[in-house]
């Protein structure tokens, strides 16, 4: 067995062990571009387990110019929506034999440039973004990439939820029992599907007459202290408020609940609520909430098929959503 201490295997290394040349063992690794015989390929695999011989990934990657690895950036990682995508597309990539590289942009476009700046500079072998700034047009050279989120340049590559579909999906359903104040709590202007959920909640809420509704709207952050922020506006005056809230996503209705619970506003008797993302955070919050739910495994796989895609080819791609009712909106009984 070959004595190699404390100090870094090397192909060498494992050339020797496997009693072949460092070039048979170069063609193992990087799959090519000469073919090995089984048996012979067998040896070196086992020469580097024992050895424990693991490839330099960043030279590999410039060698082959290409690192078998998918970049992802999101706004939050910690908002459960984009955490469960990240796990979505991890598991995707992982079955097809690539790893994630994950860029958290903590909800600030210029930390999202530089994820994506770091990402492209590793040569990863596809790009998914989900973009704060529907206009931004980053320079991501020849890495193909997808947007999970509204583009202004029609030649970005975008794979998109139903967002106005579920928006009014969702005040349709509150319509049907019988609420007549329908406000809605947004995400930020420009964030994720925020727009396009307040447009359908609007057109909505307006083709059904509701005009005093149409005042019953706050915008906040898609975090839990965001909506309880908001939910806190929007319930401050118990005289005039909405009897019912469409929430752009399931972490703000968190924070909602809160705030309805402190302003003594029961839900759903006093106050119906039907969020957006249908994560775990809804079907565990107290009461559990109806959501528009989103297919985040379709999602992932289609974001992952269109970058591995050869050729590359720029889709424009709707998924749709659906409604799944709990207690909140006041379709079921919870004790």
């Amino acid at each position: 067995m070959t004595d190699t201490g404390k100090r870094e295997v090397t192909r060498s290394d494992v050339a020797k062990h496997a009693r072949v040349s460092t070039a048979v063992v170069s063609y193992v690794v990087n799959n090519g571009p000469r073919p090995v015989a089984k048996a012979t390929r067998e040896r070196v695999l086992a020469s580097m387990e024992t050895l424990g011989y693991r490839p330099n990934a960043a030279a590999r990657a410039l060698r082959l110019q290409r690192a078998t690895a998918v970049g992802l950036v999101v706004p939050d990682v910690s908002n459960t929506y984009f955490g469960a995508l990240a796990q979505a597309v991890s598991n995707r990539a992982f079955d097809a034999g690539y790893a994630l590289l994950l860029g958290d942009s903590d909800n600030d476009i210029d930390r999202e440039a530089a994820q994506i700046d770091s990402l492209v500079g590793r040569q990863v072998d596809g790009l998914i973004v989900v973009s704060l700034d529907p206009s931004t047009t980053m320079a991501v050279g020849r890495t193909p990439t997808v947007y999970l989120d509204r583009r202004a340049a029609a030649d970005q590559a975008v794979i998109l939820p139903d967002n106005y579909g579920g928006a009014q999906m969702a005040v349709e359903h509150l319509l049907q029992h019988g609420r007549k104040r329908i406000g809605h709590l947004a995400g930020p202007e420009g964030g994720p599907g925020a727009d396009e959920r307040l447009k359908g909640w609007e057109d909505t809420v307006r083709s059904a007459g509701q005009t005093e509704a149409l005042s019953f709207v706050e915008r906040a952050e898609f975090t839990r202290n965001g909506g309880y922020e908001a939910g806190r506006r929007l319930l401050k005056n118990p005289d005039r408020a909405p009897d019912a809230l469409f929430v752009s996503s399931d972490v703000q209705a968190l924070g909602l609940l809160r705030a309805a619970r402190e302003a003594n506003v029961r839900v759903p008797e006093d106050l119906a609520v039907i969020s957006f993302d249908g994560t775990e955070d809804a079907a565990y919050s107290d009461p559990p909430l109806s959501a528009i739910e989103q297919p985040i495994e379709e999602i992932a796989a289609a974001a992952l098929a269109a970058v591995l895609a050869d050729p590359f080819i720029p889709v424009h791609e709707r998924v749709g959503v659906s409604l799944v009712t709990r207690a909140s909106c006041g379709c079921h009984s919870y004790a």
